[in-house]
């Protein structure tokens, strides 16, 4: 069966550009894009289904194919997925406009323009990729977070192509750090992540909750969760709520794209960063998006 996804400001959207940054790491393993398509596995009340995304030229929507099961599935809660998963809900336009009157954002909605904010609609996914990514490099973050996925998420196979869903907080709140460190998680790693899911599993910490709070109040109840400083917090609420004003001084990628764009010999220090940043406010997230695109190749 087949659906279609609506996109908000078609114009400002681009499929290839998203594909780009959604292919930036081969230890990716809850999507795949195959022959200029993603394909990936998303639950629908519940149930599992392994689905393609497309985007015909012009068009404004996406075209999705559940590929199994071969019965019909609810399709709402994969639209509702896509459309944040992709941000295809925004304009651009006010971001766009603020580029250009920024020095170092200016050219950037020309060089990467439709890129949308790819972010992670499962809040314990969030926190997790976080907490894994904290004080490593991208590689052995991807390397980790695969080995986390593979060994505790559920599986299946389609087409002879293995498709996975990300650990649910109940799976990963029952074991010990013991269990995760011949996976090459440090201890405190581990504890850190089996805590965060253990709070969303006693009902500490949960979407319905975070989803009312605004952005000073979701950060102050994230930061207060063990494992989970500054940076974490503002990277959750920048992919899972979405929250436009999210800055992640700390983020390294951000540093080396800012020296980069400016030439400059060192990274900047924290009152330079807290400089070049303080005017983008509400542009604050898709700026520093679009600046973690600029370190991918073209």
């Amino acid at each position: 069966m087949q659906f279609r996804v609506p996109i908000t400001d078609p114009v400002n959207f681009s499929f290839s550009e998203c594909l780009c940054f959604l292919s930036r790491s081969p230890k990716e393993c809850l999507h795949y894009i195959v022959d200029g398509k993603i394909r990936r596995m998303i639950l629908t009340e519940g149930e599992p289904a392994v689905i393609e995304i497309t985007m015909e030229p012009g068009a404004d929507y996406l075209t999705v194919e559940v590929l199994a099961p071969e019965e019909p599935v609810a399709t709402a809660p994969i639209a509702a997925y896509i459309t944040r998963w992709l941000h295809l809900d925004e304009s651009l336009n006010n971001f766009y406009q603020f580029t250009e009157t920024d020095p170092l954002l200016k050219g950037l909605a020309q060089e990467f323009k439709g890129l949308r904010l790819i972010g992670m609609p499962d809040l314990f996914e969030a926190l997790s990729w976080a907490i894994i990514g904290q004080q490593i490099n991208l590689t052995f973050a991807y390397t980790l977070r695969e080995r986390l996925i593979k060994t505790f998420g559920f599986h299946t196979n389609v087409n002879g192509m293995d498709y996975y869903l990300y650990p649910q907080p109940a799976v990963i709140a029952a074991l010990t750090p013991e269990q995760l460190q011949p996976m090459q998680f440090s201890r405190s790693k581990a504890q850190y992540l089996i805590n965060t899911a253990t709070s969303m599993v006693n009902g500490e910490l949960s979407p319905e909750r975070l989803d009312q709070m605004d952005y000073e109040t979701a950060r102050e109840s994230l930061v207060a969760l063990k494992g989970i400083g500054n940076w974490s917090a503002n990277y959750a609420l920048m992919k899972y709520r979405r929250f436009p004003q999210s800055v992640l001084l700390e983020d390294v990628g951000l540093q080396n794209a800012i020296k980069n764009r400016l030439n400059l010999k060192n990274k900047p220090s924290m009152p330079e960063l807290q400089t070049y940043t303080r005017l983008w406010k509400e542009h604050t997230a898709y700026a520093t998006f679009y600046l973690w695109r600029s370190l991918l190749p073209q």
